[in-house]
C-alpha cells in the first residue's frame, strides 16, 4: 500500500496543482527559474482533495504536536487551509500577514488567540522558508509559543532546512519533492531522462540557468 506522501503527490499531480516542465521552465516571484511549480491553492477547488488535506493536516497535528491549543495560518496561501484545520480541531484560529497593515489597526496577526496559546502554524508550501518563518517570528513576538508547523508540501531545499533548524521550528509535511518526482515517473508524467535536470535544479535553484 502506498504511503501518505506518495498518495498526496498523486492527488496534486491529478488536479494539476503541480506542474513539471523541465524543458519549459517557470519564473517564480523571486526571479528564480524553475522546471517545477506547485500551487496548493488549487486543492481548495476540489472537495475530495480539500477534505484530504484538512484531515491529514489535522492528523499530523494530533500526532506530532498534541500540545497545541491554537492554530495560525500563513497568509495568503494557507489562510483557508488553516481555518479548515482549526475548525476540525475545534481550536482558536488566526492568520499571519507577511507584514503589518499600513492602515486601520495595523495588524500583522488577524484574529484573536488566547494568551498563553501554544500555536501550531499551518502553511501550504515551503520553498526557502522565509515567509513561513516570518509568521513564526511574528507569533513569538506577540508572546505565543510556536510548537511547530505543518505544511502540505516542501521542496526540501537545503536553505529551508537550515533556516528551520536555526529558528528551532519542527516542520511536518504531507508530501515533498522526492515523492512527487517518484509519482510523476510512475504515472508517466515525466521521463527518467528528466530526473537529472530536476535534481540539478533542486541542489541550487537560485543559480539554475544563470
Amino acid at each position: 500500500m502506498e504511503d501518505l506522501k506518495k498518495i498526496f503527490a498523486g492527488k496534486l499531480l491529478g488536479i494539476k496543482a503541480i506542474k513539471l516542465q523541465p524543458n519549459d521552465p517557470f519564473t517564480w516571484a523571486s526571479g528564480w527559474k524553475s522546471p517545477f511549480y506547485c500551487d496548493n491553492r488549487k486543492t481548495l477547488s476540489f472537495h475530495d482533495v480539500r477534505s484530504f488535506v484538512k484531515l491529514e493536516l489535522t492528523h499530523a497535528i494530533m500526532k506530532h504536536f498534541p500540545e497545541a491549543t491554537a492554530v495560525a495560518g500563513v497568509a495568503t496561501g494557507a489562510i483557508a487551509q488553516g481555518a479548515l484545520v482549526a475548525d476540525e480541531l475545534a481550536m482558536p484560529y488566526a492568520y499571519v500577514r507577511p507584514k503589518p497593515k499600513d492602515h486601520g489597526m495595523k495588524n500583522q496577526i488577524e484574529g484573536e488567540l488566547p494568551l498563553g496559546s501554544k500555536v501550531v502554524v499551518v502553511e501550504d508550501l515551503i520553498s526557502t522558508g522565509g515567509s513561513s518563518l516570518k509568521a513564526v517570528a511574528a507569533l513569538r513576538e506577540a508572546g505565543f509559543e510556536v510548537v511547530g508547523m505543518v505544511a502540505s508540501y516542501t521542496y526540501g531545499f537545503p536553505v529551508a532546512e537550515q533556516a528551520f533548524s536555526e529558528a528551532n521550528v519542527r516542520l511536518v509535511t504531507l508530501t515533498d519533492y522526492q515523492n512527487v518526482v517518484e509519482k510523476a515517473l510512475e504515472t508517466g508524467y515525466i521521463k527518467q531522462s528528466d530526473v537529472p535536470l530536476l535534481n540539478e535544479w533542486r541542489k541550487s535553484p537560485e543559480n539554475w540557468m544563470k
